[in-house]
């Protein structure tokens, strides 16, 4: 063993020393000619524990080809899904009507999918992107880990075989460009603007009758709310920051709680990037990203949220009364551009559509069902979306992977302005602290929406921050800020940001209050609400960390103690309370929703007794979680909100509303119908299954202001939630002890691959059942004196 690793110590040491004692001339002379493989590319890749690759590499192009090479490794049938996806190739292999994985766009059926992308192909739109120089497009580091991934990907496939079953042998799985690689970027940016309105887009024909209903402005508010909140439903996180005020050491600590998808594209992957002397960080990447998404270096940590700003707004065309495919700008007639499309299907024809585009962007008919926006003889409308012109999001990244403290975190996002749809919440060695809603926004100002809104646009904007202006008008234009990397968005002047407050903690809900003794305001109505209600995921997590600040002296066990406190904030509200209207009941019943009396008695010691935790072995936590969900928001609270005191209003169980003891009767009637005990353990009821076996997973719904969020799937025919459709993911908890090494735990809830017949599919899952956390290993002693240290050379044929 002392021979081996003396072996590796001194092959790990010559590859550091050859990398960076080069003069920067002659690296790069040598980076390109001179690779172990005789001119192709090659990286180093050190697995430890839980197969995590720490990939070392001479330059960014090898870099990426490590990253590629790994990622493949691990989850090649995921990733090559979503190749076929930007492609617009899912017809072909799938047929037309199947459901695509929404990880890239929210398109319901493949051929509305292939439509889009298959357009965004024809047009050239990333390439284009890829063309702009820096900072407007990607820099050359940038592009060169593009092209790498891409490399890395083709060579995994040339030189192993495929052994998930979801891809083995299928024709579908094939090698990729760099182009590729991009196209996966331009669908993640896009995901909050064009990508929600694939559909609408791929839909949107000239009317063929001269009347159709406009839509009623509160119903198209309330679809608008909907349709915005559901990205934290789906899609959300918490983050939070303690300043060095707060530690027992002086410096900064980070926890990073992402609430992504469990399945499909969205998922982390974990990895360690390194080029001597150039490039160091640890985290998780995004599927198809050659850079880390959320993670930290030597000096800093920093995770993301999913923010409350509105990426998109609507322009509302007023259409030449001759023609429904112009439309009038200042009286002038304009014509819309047509994009024909045609997309192959499997067992079909080939089938064409075409697209109508404008100025603004492209007309859209709809936002998924329940948003129609009907094109007529007279309006249609046109989606606005900003980060169709960005590819930015890899320099973000990188800067942040080489930044040295908040303040460099910072500079990153004014310099690239890459972050489509997230906040940054971020910490440094130094016991700074950082929290930014620095996203690519429409630059909607309040004057603007004022003075431009149509009539739908006056009560879309206030109520969901969904802007829709009269695109009749030039002077309706969103014009530019001097700051800003493109036209037509904010420059970072305008984002809400709060520096070195003593905790900066986000949960999805707007900047207010990101620290509630230091609330932000001032900030434009698309950016969020203020003075408004939050969530109750929020409301608690403020609790917590706010008594967490006060209470000091934190280290990294305290982030590891919060991350499974799994402290219900609506069972401290509402479970006594419930108890009590439960033992008051005449006779033990109440009628539930179909009419039928109810036998309720049993559930008052239950949910009297509960220890208001979602852990596997909490006993009432199933039965209050499933009367909760049935209570209507509308009639819970008996106290109201006040924005003098928004984080424990609004309060009391409104028990004497008649929802209360019809949610009791039907949660007690699922519960016995399913054969669970109303007392039963939640791990016993809460799980999902790998390679056969049961794994108990605990935390809870989004609705219960839970932390550690899991969001699974009710079947009571197996026995209660099964897969986990969403929540907790890469989870990090980074601090620092005064050595050159970071203090960090980690757990990738689902673990490293999406193959069933992986070691590493389901081990890191177990160690998130158990609540016990990987050890980051992230100094090269660390890596290389750990047990399960594996080392692969990887490099093209």
């Amino acid at each position: 063993m002392r021979t081996r690793l003396r072996r590796i110590l001194v092959a790990a040491v010559a590859l550091l020393t050859a990398a960076s004692a080069l003069p920067a001339a002659a690296a790069e002379g040598q980076n390109r000619q001179q690779h172990p493989s005789h001119g192709g590319l090659s990286a180093t890749i050190r697995y430890t524990e839980y197969g995590i690759p720490h990939i070392l590499a001479r330059n960014y192009t090898d870099l990426g080809f490590g990253t590629g090479w790994a990622q493949a490794a691990d989850q090649v049938c995921t990733l090559a899904d979503g190749f076929v996806t930007v492609r617009g190739e899912r017809s072909r292999f799938f047929g037309p009507d199947a459901a695509p994985d929404f990880s890239l766009s929210s398109a319901a059926r493949n051929l509305s999918s292939d439509l889009y992308f298959q357009g965004v192909r024809e047009a050239r739109t990333v390439e284009k992107l890829l063309a702009e120089p820096a900072p407007r497009g990607p820099s050359r580091q940038a592009k060169d880990l593009m092209r790498g991934f891409a490399a890395g990907y083709n060579a995994w496939l040339e030189q192993n075989r495929v052994t998930d079953p979801a891809c083995k042998g299928a024709a579908w799985v094939r090698p990729v460009t760099a182009l590729d690689v991009a196209a996966r970027g331009f669908a993640l940016a896009v995901l909050g603007g064009q990508g929600r309105g694939v559909d609408g887009i791929t839909a949107a024909q000239p009317p063929t009758t001269t009347s159709t209903a406009a839509p009623d402005a509160q119903d198209t508010a309330r679809a608008a709310r909907e349709l915005l909140a559901a990205d934290t439903a789906d899609m959300g996180s918490n983050a939070v920051a303690f300043s060095g005020t707060t530690t027992a050491n002086g410096r900064g600590l980070l926890l990073g709680n992402p609430h992504y998808p469990w399945q499909g594209g969205r998922r982390f992957w974990q990895s360690q990037q390194t080029i001597p002397g150039e490039l160091n960080v640890s985290g998780g990447s995004l599927l198809g990203s050659a850079t880390v998404s959320i993670g930290h270096n030597a000096k800093v940590a920093w995770s993301h949220t999913v923010a409350t700003g509105v990426p998109l707004n609507l322009h509302q065309l007023t259409l030449d009364p001759a023609n429904p495919t112009a439309y009038l700008v200042d009286g002038r007639p304009e014509k819309m551009t047509q994009r024909t499309v045609t997309v192959r299907v499997k067992d079909g024809a080939p089938v064409t559509r075409t697209q109508w585009w404008t100025r603004y962007g492209p007309v859209v008919t709809s936002f998924g069902a329940s948003l129609p926006l009907p094109w007529s003889s007279t309006t249609a409308y046109a989606l606005n979306d900003p980060n169709s012109a960005n590819l930015r999001g890899s320099d973000t990244a990188l800067g942040f992977s080489q930044a040295r403290s908040t303040a460099e975190v910072l500079g990153s996002l004014r310099r690239t302005q890459g972050l489509p749809w997230v906040n940054t919440v971020a910490a440094d060695s130094g016991g700074h602290t950082l929290f930014t809603q620095s996203q690519v926004l429409p630059r909607i100002t309040d004057e603007l929406a004022q003075r431009c809104s149509t009539p739908l646009g006056k009560v879309t904007y206030p109520s969901a921050g969904l802007a829709i202006l009269d695109g009749s008008r030039a002077d309706c234009a969103l014009g530019s800020d001097p700051d800003a990397v493109q036209p037509g968005v904010f420059g970072p002047a305008k984002m809400p940001t709060l520096t070195d407050a003593a905790y900066a903690e986000n949960s999805n809900d707007s900047a207010w209050l990101a620290n509630a003794d230091r609330p932000l305001t001032g900030y434009e109505r698309v950016f969020g609400t203020i003075g408004t209600q939050r969530s109750l995921r929020t409301r608690g997590a403020i609790e917590d960390v706010s008594a967490m600040a006060q209470r000091g002296r934190l280290t990294v066990r305290d982030l590891q103690a919060q991350q499974f406190a799994n402290r219900v904030p609506a069972g401290d509200l509402a479970a006594a309370d419930a108890a009590k209207a439960c033992a008051a009941l005449p006779g033990g019943t109440a009628t539930g929703s179909d009419g039928t009396a109810v036998d309720v008695s049993g559930a008052c010691g239950v949910l009297a007794a509960w220890d208001r935790t979602v852990n596997t072995d909490s006993r009432g936590a199933l039965l209050f979680d499933r009367l909760w969900r049935k209570i209507p928001a509308a009639q819970l609270w008996k106290v109201p909100f006040s924005a003098a005191d928004p984080v424990h209003t609004p309060n009391t169980l409104n028990t004497a509303a008649p929802a209360f003891a019809t949610a009791l009767a039907d949660a007690v009637s699922e519960l016995r119908a399913a054969g669970i005990a109303l007392n039963s353990p939640l791990g016993q009821h809460q799980f999902v299954v790998r390679n056969g076996q049961r794994i108990a997973v605990s935390g809870g719904t989004e609705f219960l202001g839970i932390w550690n969020k899991v969001e699974p799937v009710w079947d009571p025919a197996q026995g209660g939630y099964t897969e986990v459709t969403t929540g907790s993911s890469y989870i990090q908890a980074v601090g620092w002890d005064g050595s050159r090494c970071p203090v960090a735990r980690t757990l990738l809830s689902y673990s490293q691959s999406s193959n069933p017949n992986a070691p590493h599919s389901s081990d890191q899952t177990r160690l998130y059942s158990q609540e016990k956390w990987v050890t980051s290993r992230f100094c090269e002693r660390d890596i290389l004196t750990s047990p399960g240290l594996k080392v692969v050379h990887v490099r093209e044929r």
